[in-house]
């Protein structure tokens, strides 16, 4: 006998779901039972839900599929925040949601964790603006509708609600379904599209590829690099885009950001007869502010399930054969290339007693880099800088762009960390201030053997707001002073090394320590308070104008 929960778990294994995050609630015992008692699914237990929901990203950014799971009410919406953001960032997650009995729900009790008014879909129904699909699961509907779920999940990218009445949860299941079958392009449109793109590059005399997030959602990189090297095209990458592809090859242009870095990267780019989207998404911080300029036809745009080539909108054309269709048809092309000396960030200076400053600070974080580690660096100032850094080879570069809450990099770095562990180093570099909304999951990396190297950067302060706001010194911008070099033993991450450095000496020697060592590594940086990356000094005096006028 199979169980409803039981079922849902066995196929989330199957498309590779092999740890649940969550928090227990007596809503959802029946589901943490199966979760805790299932043979090839692990429990991963989190200090509060919204770490939970940020930890299933990180998981599902490095894994390529997550699970969350919460209690009815209170716990669903402490998670909320981190179901929207995977839903932004286009990353697959399965919330898995506890509820109360249906017997409860059919005579409208009162009961805790409710508003009291007796109605119980109200929470799905908030769900349901930050999931692509949803479902309350039964006994009688759980093999069809955990089908649709795990399709909608990955046909979309992006998390799906699965709530489990108490009762039901543990109940047989009734009925069977078949898998959707994967979504497949008509060939006739695929034949059209390759043919208009290869006549848009036949006509061209210089190229450029900006290959996507969404491409590295839905694991297509290698064919997106068997396409490059077909045909010889260049690329470069965009803020959330960076780490799709391996920038250690000749081919590399460099981080495009607009008009407000690089001017050698942003001619080359924009003056390109053809620019290739390979899932791209245009937003604010991948634009420069908005700063690029991007003819409309000499872009070529393509999307998970469809593409646009010169105005028109290819349908029913997915990525994978498109680009591997694309990989077989054109031909190789002395592009015009980047120079074979690519930019890398200035030297890193400063030596002995000198202050930690951005200038000497980011350098040597791209210099502690090593092949395949997995880079998380929070939304701001640590992303901000790290953009530009140039990764060695397998590496990849972990930000949550777009929806860009703090807090996130912290558990999405234990999640991260879980997918990965003994097979790649992952390395979480957060400002203070984001640090402090979730620095308690700090515990889960000792809890769960994982050894990480975290950079801390302290500034006194949320940095990114003092330099975008009209007034940087205004009291908003001022954070409790932590001791934060002591957490990690405080959170139970015993054996770590832990340091606090202020020179250039303490930090030399500590990345020295920390490249090395064979435990989990902690080192808080403190900065001066205003000690900014290049771009986020540029930001500044883009917005300055604003509170000018």
């Amino acid at each position: 006998m199979t169980t409803v929960i039981q079922h849902v778990l066995n196929r989330l294994q199957d498309i590779g779901v092999k740890h649940v995050f969550g928090v227990p609630g007596d809503y959802a015992f029946p589901i943490n039972d199966a979760i805790a008692q299932h043979p090839d699914v692990e429990w991963v237990g989190n200090c509060n839900e919204l770490n939970a929901a940020y930890c299933a990203d990180g998981y599902a950014r490095v894994h390529g599929v997550g699970a969350v799971c919460t209690t009815y009410g209170v716990g669903e919406l402490s998670a909320i925040c981190g179901i929207a953001g995977a839903y932004t960032e286009h990353v697959p997650l399965f919330h898995l949601v506890g509820m109360p009995q249906m017997g409860v729900q059919a005579h409208h009790s009162v009961v805790h964790h409710t508003l009291g008014d007796g109605e119980f879909n109200l929470f799905e129904k908030l769900s349901g603006a930050v999931v692509c699909a949803s479902a309350i699961m039964t006994p009688q509907n759980t093999a069809a509708e955990t089908e649709r779920l795990i399709a909608a999940a990955l046909y979309h990218r992006r998390p799906v609600y699965m709530a489990f009445p108490s009762d039901l949860a543990s109940m047989p299941v009734v009925g069977e379904a078949q898998p959707h079958p994967t979504p497949a392009s008509d060939p006739r449109q695929v034949d059209v599209a390759v043919q208009a793109i290869s006549d848009m590059l036949g006509r061209a005399k210089s190229s450029c590829v900006l290959p996507g997030v969404l491409l590295a959602r839905a694991g297509l990189e290698p064919d997106l690099q068997q396409l490059l090297d077909a045909t010889g095209m260049p690329f470069a990458t965009m803020m959330s885009d960076k780490g799709v592809l391996n920038e250690d090859q000749l081919s590399f242009v460099g981080m495009y950001d607009g008009k407000l870095m690089n001017e050698d990267v942003r001619r080359f780019v924009e003056d390109s007869d053809v620019v290739i989207l390979g899932g791209t998404l245009m937003n604010d911080f991948n634009t420069g502010a908005f700063t690029t300029n991007l003819d409309p036809g000499r872009l070529i745009d393509i999307r998970h399930h469809y593409v646009r080539v010169d105005g028109m909108t290819y349908q029913s054309v997915e990525m994978k054969d498109l680009l591997n269709a694309l990989a077989e048809k054109l031909p190789h092309k002395q592009w015009p290339q980047p120079s074979a000396e690519i930019t890398r960030m200035a030297p890193a200076g400063g030596s002995g007693d000198d202050p930690i400053t951005a200038a000497t600070l980011y350098p040597r974080w791209e210099r502690f880099l090593k092949p395949n580690d997995v880079l998380i660096a929070e939304t701001g100032t640590a992303s901000m800088g790290m953009a530009f850094a140039r990764l060695p080879a397998g590496a990849t570069f972990h930000n949550q762009t777009l929806w860009g809450s703090i807090g996130w990099a912290t558990p999405a770095a234990v999640g991260a960390a879980v997918a990965a562990k003994d097979s790649q180093r992952v390395v979480l570099i957060t400002g203070e201030g984001s640090h402090q909304l979730t620095a308690q999951e700090i515990s889960q990396f000792g809890r769960n053997g994982l050894h990480p190297v975290v950079f801390v950067i302290n500034n006194n302060g949320y940095l990114i707001e003092r330099l975008l706001c009209a007034d940087g010194d205004i009291a908003y911008n001022d954070i409790a002073d932590w001791r934060y070099s002591e957490l990690p033993k405080v959170l139970g991450c015993e054996g770590w090394y832990t340091a606090r450095v202020t020179t250039i000496a303490e930090l030399d020697h500590a990345m020295d320590t920390a490249a090395n060592a064979d435990t989990g590594c902690y080192v808080e940086v403190v900065t001066g308070t205003y000690e900014a990356p290049p771009l986020l000094n540029q930001l500044h005096n883009y917005t300055a104008t604003l509170y000018s006028t």
